[in-house]
């Protein structure tokens, strides 16, 4: 049996999340905004909410195409809020279209999306030693500034632990336990 991080542990589709993507670094900039949405949506519920939903929010949200998203009209929101299968919250919703209208901003300044974020923790992964998931922080000081700097930009739904999340779904930091298989 293979040893994984204790958060994962509870059902196969956490398994298989955890197994493939939590803690890889990703440089992708529809990628990193695909969890952006997913970890806003997140944002006072468990993550395997979210994963139990994520391929109809993929539909709902145009695979996540922010240059779509960015365009979104009232009666689209109001679509979206009628859909059964995504987390049906009108903050939520309308978040996605302005964190899409502002990702794009971003990406005028630094020249991808990426570019900036990475740059939070210097282009590289933060390498965490973790004994056990009690050790993992919520929030560090990076999760604090980027959060801040992002809510500065226009972005809501970007709190210091849903930006901390992010980075641990990124790749941008490593928080995978000692024991745990996958670690690098």
């Amino acid at each position: 049996m293979k040893n994984r991080c204790a958060w994962c542990l509870s059902s196969d589709l956490y398994k298989e999340y955890h197994d493939s993507e939590w803690g890889k670094p990703v440089y992708d900039d529809a990628s990193i905004f695909e969890f952006l949405i997913l970890e806003t949506f997140q944002a006072g519920l468990s993550w395997i909410t979210i994963l139990n939903k994520r391929e109809n929010f993929r539909t709902a949200f145009d695979n996540f195409d922010y240059k779509k998203i960015a365009l979104y009209s009232i009666a689209k929101e109001d679509e979206l809020l009628q859909n059964v299968g995504i987390i049906r919250n009108k903050l939520k919703v309308k978040a996605t279209i302005t964190n899409a209208v502002a990702f794009m901003e971003i990406q005028k300044e630094f020249g991808s999306f990426s570019n900036y974020i990475w740059g939070f923790v210097e282009g590289k992964p933060i390498v965490n030693s973790w004994k056990s998931l009690s050790e993992v922080p919520a929030t560090t000081p990076v999760s604090d500034a980027l959060s801040k700097d992002l809510k500065k930009r226009g972005f809501k739904f970007v709190g210091s632990t849903v930006m901390y999340a992010h980075m641990q779904a990124t790749g941008m930091v490593n928080d995978h336990v000692l024991d745990c298989w996958t670690r690098l």
